[in-house]
């Protein structure tokens, strides 16, 4: 769309008396799109529900205060200018909606299979696109429990049903992944949320095969033996167990809802290259491929995920593991695969890690925006977790949110799922009332589910297309019949150019149509 708005309004502005200078191009040069206010940015925070560490923020509050509380998670993202969140609603082979395949989180009431009141999930979906957030519903697949007892698990939970799947590691219950039954069942349930819910994406963290501990071994010698034909070695054979996790997922996703996205974000150290050149400049302890059977890498090049959210939880200079080197490393993997890359930005560090004293710098994550801004191939960041972001520790938020997160911005689009842009928007016209510039419009596509709004001050004589957000003022989500936006910001006396575009579920932008407010 870049050029496109500035020619509407231009042509607009050409056929009025009296406008036609200034319609006039800008100086050559004087257009280049500033790259502190993109104009297509994913941004977001993960909201964690596992031991309650953000939503809900104790168990047993009563659903109107759950719903308050996740409300004010929302309403953060709209002031920070986020357009997404990432919401855990599967944290330990539980539900945060009334499941068909798995018992209802003990994090809502404090027992697990205790019924809420309510349905968490129909809730922030609502609740997001009413704000037109992208509701990223976020799953851990394998772990089971916090503990190791099986029977404290509800007796119709899977796990009890099946407790040949079980392994206890490291003080905790897993889904053994070796077995297909039990991936088959962590895929029926997240199919589950998928198929009845209008969710955005689906979401994975870190966790496949555990975290090693040293003097623990995961106990699945003989599911190996049982299902480990044509794999050599015990390492192989795990990689191909969450292999097919995600390559199966992403087919039935797609399947189901095409327009859905499904990303990971893993540690962000797939290997080291000290231990394979194709590796990152690091000396990380621990390594996806080898320690977590999770061929990150792998992933993207075969392009069985839609995004990829490397946790690069360091700061620049950090030795071992340089945020200034693990991002180029990635920016090159996904380079040409069409897979977005979003990095994973470490907010709980902030004012509280020793482990480098970069964190003790407000300025760290602002810097890493900065870096990020001369990557091409980084289109956004996520924050962990919310409840860091809101507590602004040192002012880190507010520094980052002021530099980096001025003006609103598109979520990037993905034409790998779907590059048709919707049509354009029919019979725009404004009018000045007692609260502001009321913009009206029909619809014309059935496929459009939301709309970006345009502002241009007629006295800036700013023309430049819109390849940054300078001028965009907000997106809204779509309604039915005739849609109505007013910009209470217009300053009595200005006169305005709108432009107003519509924007589908992969944000495809259509051609602008364009109007002139009174003064």
């Amino acid at each position: 769309m870049v050029g496109v708005l500035g020619a509407a309004a231009g042509l607009l502005l050409g056929a009025l008396p009296g406008t036609a200078s200034a319609a006039a191009p800008a100086p050559e040069g004087s257009c280049a799109p500033d790259p502190s206010t993109p104009l297509r940015q994913f941004r977001a925070s993960w909201v964690a529900s596992v031991v309650n560490i953000d939503w809900p923020s104790k168990t047993g509050l009563t659903a109107a205060q759950q719903q308050a509380e996740l409300v004010g998670w929302f309403d953060d993202a709209v002031r920070q200018h986020h357009n997404a969140v990432v919401l855990q609603v599967r944290p330990t082979a539980d539900a945060f909606w009334p499941s068909k395949v798995e018992p209802w989180s003990q994090y809502l009431t404090g027992k697990q299979g205790g019924d809420p009141g309510y349905d968490p999930l129909a809730f922030a979906v609502a609740e997001a696109h009413k704000r037109n957030l992208e509701l990223h519903a976020w799953f851990n697949p394998y772990r089971l429990s916090m503990g190791t007892n099986l029977q404290a698990l509800v007796p119709e939970h899977p796990a009890r049903q099946h407790p040949e799947w079980v392994v206890t590691y490291s003080g905790k219950l897993y889904y053994n992944p070796g077995i297909p039954a039990a991936r088959k069942l962590v895929e029926d349930a997240i199919m589950d949320a998928v198929s009845r819910y209008d969710i955005d994406g689906v979401h994975f963290d870190d966790y496949f095969y555990p975290y090693p501990v040293a003097g623990q071994v995961f106990d699945d010698a003989a599911t190996y033996a049982q299902y480990g034909a044509g794999f050599p070695t015990l390492a192989e054979w795990r990689r191909n167990n969450i292999n097919l996790l995600i390559q199966e997922l992403q087919g039935r996703i797609k399947a189901a809802k095409p327009w859905v996205k499904f990303g990971v974000s893993p540690f962000a150290v797939w290997r080291n290259k000290g231990t394979d050149p194709l590796g990152s400049d690091t000396t990380a302890g621990v390594q996806t491929y080898d320690d977590l059977a999770a061929d990150t890498r792998r992933w993207v090049r075969e392009h069985w995920i839609d995004y990829i959210v490397p946790q690069v939880y360091w700061a620049g200079g950090f030795a071992p593991a340089d945020y200034n080197k693990i991002v180029p490393w990635w920016a090159e993997q996904v380079r040409g695969t069409g897979v977005h890359l979003y990095i994973g930005q470490a907010t709980y560090k902030v004012g509280t890690s020793t482990q480098s004293p970069d964190w003790s710098d407000p300025a760290e994550l602002s810097d890493h925006l900065a870096f990020n801004s001369t990557i091409p191939e980084v289109k956004g960041d996520i924050y962990f977790s919310a409840k860091d972001v809101r507590a602004d520790r040192l002012g880190a938020t507010s520094l980052l949110n002021s530099n980096w997160y001025s003006r609103p911005a598109l979520v990037p689009a993905m034409p790998s799922l779907d590059s048709r842009p919707p049509l354009p928007v029919r019979s725009l016209h404004s009018d000045r009332t007692e609260t502001g510039v009321r913009l009206q419009w029909q619809a014309t596509s059935a496929d459009t589910t939301s709309y970006g709004i345009y502002r241009r001050d007629l006295a800036a004589g700013d023309w430049c297309p819109d390849n940054d957000a300078r001028n965009l003022l907000a997106t809204v989500r779509a309604g039915t019949g005739q849609q109505t936006f007013v910009d209470t910001t217009a300053i009595v006396g200005h006169q305005y150019v709108y432009l107003v575009t519509a924007l589908d579920r992969t944000w495809n932008e259509s051609i602008p149509l364009p109007t002139i407010s009174r003064r």
